[in-house]
């Protein structure tokens, strides 16, 4: 195992083409979470580069060459013989040991109870950030976020593999039950969605026991690569589901709908918000904290837009609502309300704002 740790330690890290994201690493030691493809890896790697290469220890947890029981016996020692100040333990699985350092990162697909790591959540591209990656920034760029989605790899494949890609990826992540059921939340996307009826439809195409696909349906939600919304005053109510990324809608379902697709990709905009959200009958987002609701209209008019406050009045009035976003594809402007502000502005406008 040493002379596997001393690979590790004299390799090269490489990093193409890397865009810096909203979310940083400081002096802190953390243990940062995402989905596949998230971007951890990059996020460590050029963390990693800014450092003095005889300061740092990268090790893969995935490399089937670790006998984990003897890395553990001989890597403290190895760490304190090179002075090694930081740590990195990618794809990280609990049966490792922390030695002591400096500064320990690790990268997981869901949160792990370790208090002595703070937390750190990576989303995929959120449309700023996506920006970063775009040759103008005009109305093509919001298409082709529509059809790459917020995973930065995805820049990378041609056109014609990209949904074989995500299914080989996403399959490859996942085990089979929690595939499955990705691929029926992709198919209800922005829609109420229960675990029971996931089962009742999955019942007649495998065997599955109640109790199994509830806890991998737990795991997709722990890990994030499905979303739930609840119902506002509900907390029993069905909960909306919402994908991870916007491009796994194609990649896994032949649902067409693209009002489904475009209040997903606000939702994903919302979340990394960390605010209270809320949906309920006949809105898709209330944010208590603010007083506002958020209607997702891509090609609606504001005579459609009015019609829709019309349904929205006592929903409005009982809860002191002081600001109606309404987001669109391209539509902008403003109408007059007797209790709200009313501003409809584009999708790219609204998620570079503030």
């Amino acid at each position: 195992m040493e002379i596997l740790l001393e690979e590790f330690y004299k390799i090269d890290l490489h990093l193409d083409k890397y865009h810096d994201r909203k979310v940083q690493i400081d002096e802190r030691s953390y243990q940062i979470n995402g989905i596949t493809k998230s971007g951890k890896t990059q996020l460590v790697k050029s963390y990693l580069l800014s450092h003095k290469k005889s300061s740092y220890l990268y090790i893969d947890c995935d490399d089937i060459r670790i006998d984990v029981e003897v890395l553990n016996s001989s890597l403290n020692k190895f760490c304190q013989d090179n002075r090694i100040d930081i740590l990195v333990f990618d794809n990280y699985k609990e049966e490792f040991n922390f030695p002591n350092v400096s500064q320990l990162l690790i990268t997981s697909e869901k949160k792990l109870p370790i208090p002595e790591l703070d937390a750190l959540s990576l989303y995929p591209l959120d449309y700023e950030e996506f920006l970063a990656y775009e040759h103008k920034y005009d109305s093509s760029a919001l298409n082709h976020f529509f059809q790459l989605g917020g995973l930065a790899v995805m820049h990378k494949i041609y056109s014609d593999e990209r949904n074989i890609y995500l299914q080989k990826v996403f399959q490859n992540a996942l085990d089979d039950i929690e595939f499955d059921i990705l691929v029926l939340c992709a198919k209800f996307n922005s829609q109420k969605l229960s675990a029971f009826t996931i089962y009742e439809r999955l019942k007649a195409k495998r065997k599955i026991s109640k109790d199994k696909l509830y806890k991998s349906f737990e795991s997709l939600v722990e890990k994030q690569y499905i979303h739930l919304l609840e119902k506002f005053n509900h907390t029993r109510a069905t909960k909306k589901v919402y994908l991870c990324d916007t491009s796994l809608k194609s990649a896994l379902s032949l649902e067409k709908n693209f009002g489904r697709l475009f209040e997903n990709m606000v939702y994903l905009e919302l979340l990394k918000q960390d605010k209270e959200l809320f949906y309920d009958d006949d809105l898709e987002f209330y944010l208590p904290q603010d007083d506002e609701i958020i209607l997702c209209k891509p090609f609606a008019d504001e005579r459609k837009v009015f019609k829709k406050l019309e349904s929205l009045e006592a929903f409005i009035f009982t809860y002191s609502i002081r600001k109606i976003t309404v987001v669109t594809m391209n539509k902008e402007g403003s109408l007059s309300h007797p209790l709200s502000k009313v501003n409809i502005v584009p999708f790219d406008v609204w998620a570079i704002g503030d």
